[in-house]
């Protein structure tokens, strides 16, 4: 199948919503840090907000995954979307509000549209075919990446240009247009026949693995993110280098995932690719703290971002063989809230290891607990099989009768 397979009218609407939904969640946390930036004490603030914001997500999306139902999750996919803008707009209207009120408003944006996600990405795969479901995820990955990359420059734009409440007020109308755009999609998706004793819990509990190597992909990128500009002042690199080189990460991720999409599969089983590609991501991001160059630095990026998305569409594609569909969006969520929870431990890493070592030595002690998280994963997964093949053996033995 090709790219040519997803020019249909309901992928383009899919993709509408997509876009207006996902750029404000994109652009929230530099948005919360020009909100209050100019109150005392307002880079500390807007950390603590964006904080909020983040714990919102992760606490939201497997909470509202769970609860989301496969065939009618429109008015859910709704609700969670309004309860977003009215949070952002709340916000963008009141930013001399107490921090308190503000922490309430960044936790309500961040829990509404926490499961939308998952939702919309299990929605996207029932409207193409079964052989186009890698190009419609790998073509969901570089929107993503796209839209990531477009954030921080209209966020910063508006923010200085216009006024701080400016970005907030726009994310809260592109959620409401979203919202609208809903109504463009089918309310849902086949469940499928639920397997006998198997419950949505249960699915979800067994694929842990696969959302351990989603938070060590995260991971990676908190520490590509969050720690090079304090890596270029230990190389003696103006900082100003900082947002171009990351913009060659994102690039170079939407780039992977578009190559990653030409190919319906690849060598090796969808797990084995999402093992080597993380371990690949990792080396790239040593090398990072390792080579004294801006343009070795720089390559380095782009080399860790091209083999970034694949790592994630391949870990993605990995869940949707595990998952019954009635589980898939509750399955995405987690996800989604497990990545979010390696982010911010990293970046919590990050910051608490700044205080006592170089930030190269901090990018390799992030790098190691990548390593870790790695290792816990490709040993949950190797278990897990072992155990499927063990039950489905105790299953079709024969039954020996006992004499009495």
């Amino acid at each position: 199948m090709s790219y040519r397979e997803l020019a249909t009218r309901p992928v383009l609407a899919w993709s509408a919503v997509m876009v207006t939904g996902r750029l404000p969640v994109a652009m929230a946390p530099l948005a919360l840090v020009f909100l209050v930036r100019e109150r005392p004490g307002g880079y500390s603030l807007g950390a603590v907000l964006a904080a909020a914001y983040v714990l919102g997500e992760i606490v939201g999306a497997p909470v509202l995954g769970m609860r989301m139902n496969a065939e009618r999750a429109r008015p859910q996919l709704a609700v969670g979307l309004a309860v977003g803008a009215v949070g952002f707009t709340g916000l963008g209207l009141a930013p001399g509000a107490p921090p308190a009120v503000l922490a309430a408003l960044a936790l309500l944006a961040g829990v509404g549209p926490a499961a939308v996600p998952g939702g919309l990405r299990a929605l996207l795969t029932s409207l193409v075919p079964e052989g186009a479901v890698t190009q419609a995820m790998s073509m969901e990955s570089v929107l993503t990446f796209a839209i990531w990359a477009a954030a921080p420059a209209l966020t910063t734009g508006l923010a200085l240009g216009v006024g701080p409440g400016v970005p907030l007020l726009l994310q809260g109308v592109l959620a409401a247009v979203s919202v609208a755009g809903l109504w463009l999609l089918p309310a849902g998706w086949a469940a499928g026949p639920r397997e006998e004793g198997v419950s949505t819990r249960r699915a979800l509990l067994a694929a842990w693995p696969v959302y351990v190597l989603g938070a060590a992909g995260l991971t990676l990128l908190a520490l590509a993110e969050l720690i090079l500009p304090a890596l270029l002042e230990q190389r003696g690199i103006g900082i100003g280098w900082a947002g171009p080189l990351l913009a060659g990460f994102s690039i170079g991720s939407a780039v992977g995932g578009f190559v990653y999409g030409l190919r319906g599969h690849w060598p090796g089983s969808l797990s084995a690719q999402s093992l080597v590609l993380v371990l690949a991501v990792a080396a790239g991001v040593a090398l990072v703290a390792v080579l004294p160059w801006t343009a070795a630095i720089a390559v380095a990026l782009v080399a860790a971002g091209l083999l970034q998305a694949p790592a994630s569409l391949s870990r993605n594609l990995a869940l949707r063989q595990i998952l019954p569909p009635s589980a898939l969006a509750a399955g995405y969520s987690v996800m989604y809230a497990a990545v979010g929870a390696g982010y911010a431990v990293s970046g919590s890493l990050a910051g608490g290891l700044l205080k006592v070592v170089a930030p190269s030595t901090a990018i390799l002690c992030g790098v190691g607990l990548t390593v870790l998280l790695t290792a816990v994963g490709a040993v949950g997964e190797r278990r897990s099989v072992r155990w499927s093949g063990a039950d489905v053996q105790t299953a079709s033995a024969p039954v020996r009768k006992v004499r009495r």
